[in-house]
């Protein structure tokens, strides 16, 4: 319980600085960084989480170990719902995504929604890569704190 309270704080402060060092005029800047942060440390974190897995099998089995044992590991539960259509496209569903939690008190932080999701952009994108897929993360909020992750493979 503790350490998802600092890694939510932490995400939190993270996300606040990168902003207030950039400004208002340079929201891409910020959502590059912020995404290239959790890149990186999303690399590291899969390498952990899976030095005693099993080899996978294909891109299935590996969007299963991301919804399950690394979604789990960050953030204290499985995704909510996996969909695919089976041509390298997967939409990961968090009904309740922990670092909106906080911000979804209202219609009004919709719009700050964004910053809020880049770093876990990253941190699936450098996932994936460094099982060596690589892809395209991008997120979705229509209801807060409720999001959904659309990962596009790039074909080889």
């Amino acid at each position: 319980m503790g350490e998802s309270v600092l890694f939510e704080f932490l995400h939190r402060e993270m996300v606040t600085r990168v902003h207030s060092q950039a400004g208002d005029t340079e929201h891409g800047k910020c959502i590059s960084i912020l995404e290239g942060m959790g890149f990186r440390a999303g690399q590291g974190l899969i390498e952990r989480f899976t030095k005693e897995a099993p080899a996978f099998k294909d891109e299935l089995d590996v969007m299963k170990f991301i919804c399950k044992e690394f979604w789990t590991n960050l953030f204290r539960k499985q995704i909510d719902n996996l969909r695919t259509n089976h041509q390298g496209t997967y939409v990961l569903q968090d009904n309740r995504f922990r670092l909106l939690t906080p911000v979804s008190n209202g219609k009004q932080y919709l719009e700050e929604a964004p910053k809020f999701l880049a770093f876990t952009c990253g941190l699936v994108r450098g996932a994936l890569s460094n099982l060596g897929i690589d892809s395209t993360v991008t997120a979705e909020v229509s209801v807060m704190p409720a999001c959904k992750f659309h990962i596009i493979m790039q074909k080889p």
